[in-house]
């Protein structure tokens, strides 16, 4: 299988710029830009204009933009914190300015951290609807993190328990795998089209 150019959108659901959760998109990001075939585009909800996201302005430019880099890629990141036994509100309202079937024929990985493993199922329970809604027909199992997994170092850093960095990487792997089959199988089809 030739090496593919990935494009991978990353769509992080957190109102607090210093969350654990960057640590693990962080190390995400690193093992991705470490496949050295692999083109990211970040969409950082709490970046949109708020009242886009509350008064639901599918026609804002910003909005448009963000909906541009979920469209254009192969496979997408969702990552959130978990309140209340669920994603965040301001996910939530990004999700619902995503046009019907923006995540179809995309891999999707889900990476969640929350103050107990008691919150292990939101993924399934919480997230998983949503995203079949939108099209969404190969979700990876995801990764949830606990937040005493991650330390935030004294130079704005984050330390990931050994454990939390095996199944981190073994998602990558298993993302970018499921991608470039996925391409690769798309390419063959339309060639067989062609033909």
């Amino acid at each position: 299988m030739a090496k593919q150019n990935l494009k991978i959108a990353i769509i992080v659901g957190s109102p607090n710029k210093v969350s654990r959760l960057n640590g693990l998109t962080r190390f995400v990001e690193e093992k991705l830009q470490a496949s050295g075939n692999v083109q990211l585009n970040w969409v950082q909800v709490t970046e949109l204009p708020p009242d886009d996201l509350i008064y639901a302005r599918f026609d804002s430019q910003d909005v448009r933009l963000a909906n541009g880099k979920v469209q254009e890629a192969d496979a997408v990141i969702v990552a959130s914190p978990v309140y209340k036994a669920s994603y965040t509100g301001v996910l939530k309202t990004y999700l619902d300015l995503l046009p019907q079937g923006a995540l179809e024929g995309k891999i999707v990985l889900p990476l969640f951290i929350g103050g107990t493993i008691s919150h292990l199922l939101s993924i399934d329970y919480a997230l998983k609807p949503v995203l079949a809604a939108l099209g969404a027909r190969h979700v990876l199992g995801g990764v949830f993190a606990v937040d005493s997994w991650v330390t935030k170092t004294e130079q704005g850093g984050y330390e990931l328990e050994e454990e939390l960095k095996s199944r981190l990487e073994n998602s990558v792997a298993e993302l970018i795998r499921e991608t470039a089959w996925r391409i690769e199988r798309k390419r063959e089809s339309e060639n067989a089209v062609k033909a």
